[in-house]
């Protein structure tokens, strides 16, 4: 098991599905800030297809885990955010989807049910337009990157000081 101070930051998706790749991007563009400012020793920047078993072993142990996906919407409107905050309580169904097969919740219902969340588990579902083969995001939803990108870091820097203090 790794250090409970530990956060995994998670972009899920498909690249190669337009808007899908929202949480691809964002990891990318936190890599690249990292070169100028870098994250704390103990955060784990990851992506992932989705598949319920890869999720799971990413955060694994994780004090924290921030996840950041694609999301659908009926009637949706793209590039809006939804901040989830889980525990290792019950989930609740939010109203939006994930654009994969088996999706984020049966991710976490079976983390749950296994005794695998996370700490504290926080999401950040982002409403879509366009999930076709092809690369690049949709205006709305490349808006939403670099706001995503700052709110991540700031999860990183509360949940960091948190941790740092519990390991003193």
């Amino acid at each position: 098991m790794r250090s409970r101070g530990r956060i995994a930051v998670i972009g899920v998706g498909n690249e190669f599905r337009r808007d899908d790749g929202v949480g691809w991007a964002v990891l990318a563009r936190l890599c690249e800030r990292g070169e100028d400012r870098p994250l704390l020793p103990d955060v784990d920047l990851a992506i992932c297809d989705g598949e319920p078993g890869r999720l799971i072993g990413l955060w694994e142990g994780a004090h924290l885990a921030v996840v950041v996906d694609a999301a659908h919407a009926h009637p949706g409107t793209p590039g809006r955010v939804h901040r989830l905050e889980l525990d290792a309580g019950l989930l609740a169904q939010p109203a939006t989807t994930s654009s994969h097969g088996l999706g984020l919740g049966e991710a976490v219902e079976l983390a749950r049910v296994l005794g695998l969340l996370p700490e504290r588990l926080i999401v950040y579902a982002v409403e879509g337009a366009e999930s076709e083969l092809g690369t690049g995001l949709s205006p709305a939803v490349a808006d939403a990157v670099e706001p995503l990108v700052r709110a991540v870091e700031d999860e990183i820097a509360r949940n960091g000081d948190v941790s740092a203090r519990g390991r003193t």
